[in-house]
């Protein structure tokens, strides 16, 4: 196949050079001013020509089978122009409702997903018991786990903002704590894992969920017993942004005392959270951090939102919070931007009240909207098309050890998503391929669509469309 007349975005420059992309046997073969025969031309008509975005933080199966996941979420990442996603995986509630060794229970989640996936994939583990630490080397050696996660809040705070009983919601024995402790001894396991397998070490990380439980907790009883509001803005107050900061600076001692170099804070989500994770970027020099934040906390604020289905962990913030995450996109802070897609249909996520945050689930859909919503709102305040490609492909690529993805290039695979800029949009909760049936989104207001996406070279996405049976891979990193 030969796409023609495309306007390549690549991540080391920042506008976009006019050329086309050869592919034999799905790998790029030739970008440029490309010559000779092919059995499919693709005449892309001018298009912006990314590299497929990698969504490195997505949640299959937590709210739905993972094996329905698999399929109608890939068909939603094949809308937002993501041809790899790395989706969460960890024991307990939710997910397959299961604990036990890693070595019994990750054949399950590749069996799983095998077969019905649009899009490539891979995972994230999250070393929920003291063997879990143990099996860390067997999960990268045979399965090709080279990242890893902590929610640091789960010891002492309900997922969905209650205090729940936490030993039944992750499945642990009463003589195993999901503490600090147990968060440094992961970061040990981890470590150790690096030495073990020096070729892979750079590719070897551990990402956390930071938040603190403990003022979590104490806020959210606060704003229960002295207010009314049971709105976005009020489990914003009961999760405040300090509690974010507090538990960056935890993990950055942690990750010095233990001399694990590859630290990812996650979806940081408010100012405080970046004031703190700046701070240990220059206490601890020596410590490799990569910062992450959602499309969802570029894009709405606790009052754009249009209703509690906004709910996510950490919550949706106050607008100057979001002027501030942008601040740091256009600053060069952020290493990439991702979904966090959790599909929680409207059933679960309510629970039965729309009007009390405090009662749905947390957690939303909108890889679709990943790549036009940055640049839709990331050209608008100047940030250029090729950071864009280093923000949601070649960067999170390189952290997660996805050789081969993330950038249009000689070699690389052929991941290709089609951007038309001329295409103004609203959009709309039932033009997606997700079964979560509404978005927080609601009514946004896009200037750029993608319209054809190919993964490997073939095609997943043609005008608008999701298209042929699903081909995804699981992608081992080792």
């Amino acid at each position: 196949m030969i796409i023609t007349n495309a306007l390549v975005v690549s991540p080391d420059r920042d506008e976009p050079v006019a050329a086309s992309i050869a592919v034999d046997g799905g790998k790029i073969t030739a970008v440029g001013d490309v010559t000779g025969e092919a059995r499919v031309v693709h005449d892309a008509g001018g298009k912006l020509a990314f590299p497929g975005v990698v969504d490195a933080h997505q949640h299959w199966g937590i709210y739905n089978p993972l094996s329905e996941d698999a399929e109608t979420e890939s068909r939603a990442c094949a809308q937002g122009g993501v041809t790899s996603g790395l989706t969460y995986f960890r024991t307990g509630q939710y997910y397959l409702n299961r604990s036990g060794p890693y070595e019994d229970m990750f054949p399950d989640v590749l069996a799983a997903v095998q077969g019905r996936a649009h899009v490539d994939y891979g995972f994230h583990v999250a070393p929920i018991l003291r063997q879990h630490i143990d099996e860390i080397p067997l999960l990268v050696e045979r399965h090709g786990v080279t990242s890893f996660k902590i929610f640091m809040f789960y010891g002492g705070h309900g997922l969905h903002g209650s205090s729940d009983d936490q030993a039944k919601f992750l499945m642990t024995p009463p003589d195993e704590p999901y503490n600090i402790a147990h968060f440094e001894f992961v970061m040990r396991g981890i470590e150790a894992t690096r030495r073990r397998f020096p070729e892979l070490a750079d590719r070897i990380s551990l990402s956390l969920h930071c938040e603190t439980a403990e003022i979590m907790r104490a806020y959210t009883d606060q704003v229960m017993r002295e207010r009314t509001d049971r709105g976005l803005r009020a489990y914003s107050d009961a999760r405040p942004p300090h509690s974010e900061g507090l538990a960056v600076t935890i993990a950055s001692y942690l990750a010095h005392e233990t001399g694990l170099p590859t630290i990812n804070l996650l979806h940081l989500s408010s100012a405080k959270a970046f004031e703190a994770a700046m701070l240990m970027k220059s206490t601890f020099p020596h410590v490799d951090f990569r910062r992450e934040v959602t499309i969802g906390h570029l894009l709405t604020d606790v009052d754009t939102a249009p209703d509690n289905g906004a709910k996510v962990n950490p919550p949706i913030r106050p607008r100057e919070d979001v002027e501030a995450l942008w601040e740091h996109v256009l600053a060069g802070n952020v290493d990439w931007v991702v979904s966090d897609h959790a599909c929680c249909r409207e059933e679960v996520k309510f629970g039965g009240d729309r009007d009390d945050v405090f009662v749905g689930h947390s957690g939303f859909g909108g890889t679709e909207y990943l790549l036009p919503g940055l640049v839709t709102e990331g050209t608008r305040r100047g940030l250029s098309l090729g950071r864009v490609a280093a923000l949601v492909a070649d960067n999170p690529a390189r952290r997660y050890g996805l050789t081969g993805k993330g950038r249009i290039a000689e070699g690389y695979d052929a991941d290709v998503a089609l951007v038309d800029p001329r295409v103004e949009w609203t959009v709309r909760a039932a033009d997606s391929e997700s079964t979560q049936g509404y978005t927080p989104f609601e009514g946004f207001d896009m200037t750029a669509k993608v319209t054809d996406v190919f993964l490997r070279g073939e095609p997943i996405l043609a005008d608008g469309a999701v298209t042929g049976s699903p081909r995804g891979r699981y992608l081992p990193r080792n």
